[in-house]
């Protein structure tokens, strides 16, 4: 037999770099440079549509923080709608204010009957545990921004019946209460000047 005679092996060939296509990124040492026209696309495609957005956003933040949120704030503490509801004695001083003596309209306090168009719940009464449902339901039936009063001693704390097995010891343990009104029951003034007080509260919190 013949020896066979070896078939010589082809040369190494080094890999070759390809041009990178518009939509690669873009190249790092060792590799070709990228056109101009290139870089430009590239510009055009990634870099000009990030700064927009960040330009736009910028501009919505600040115009969120020295335009709208205070309009939005001054006409929320001047228009708050409080819900036409009552529990105790507390609620005949609560409509009265909205007679022709005190005029609570005046100030922009307006009640509505549906917890759906109401901002504000004037807690106006004694609190069992058997309404404390309802309450819980009616406040988070309320939308977003929405504020909460304590109307007398019964809201506030129990008042004369705190140590009652039925009284719930003040509506905080409820809900979150904004303000507080002293009285058993309070007169409609001290339910005007507990609003007002909301107002400047709401102002200083920006909400």
């Amino acid at each position: 037999m013949s020896a066979q005679t070896p078939v010589p092996a082809k040369p190494a060939t080094l890999p070759t770099l390809e041009s990178p296509q518009s939509d690669q990124s873009l190249p790092v040492v060792n590799q070709p440079g990228v056109p101009f026209v290139e870089i430009e696309a590239l510009r055009a495609r990634e870099f000009i549509p990030a700064a927009k957005e960040a330009l736009s956003s910028l501009l919505k933040e600040q115009a969120e923080g020295k335009l709208i949120r205070p309009v939005f704030n001054w006409a929320g503490r001047n228009s708050l709608f409080p819900l036409h509801w009552g529990l105790a004695c507390c609620a005949i001083e609560f409509a009265a204010a909205f007679g022709a003596r005190w005029d609570a309209e005046r100030f922009g306090v307006v009640p509505r009957s549906s917890p759906r168009q109401c901002d504000l719940l004037i807690v106006n009464g004694t609190v069992t545990w058997k309404v404390a449902h309802k309450l819980i339901t009616l406040y988070e039936q309320m939308p977003e921004p929405k504020w909460a009063i304590a109307m007398g001693n019964c809201a506030t704390g129990g008042g004369p019946f705190r140590t009652a097995y039925s009284v719930v010891p003040g509506v905080d343990k409820l809900i979150p209460v904004d303000v507080y009104i002293a009285g058993c029951p309070p007169r409609p003034e001290s339910m005007l000047d507990g609003i007002i007080r909301l107002e400047r509260l709401i102002k200083e919190r920006g909400e």
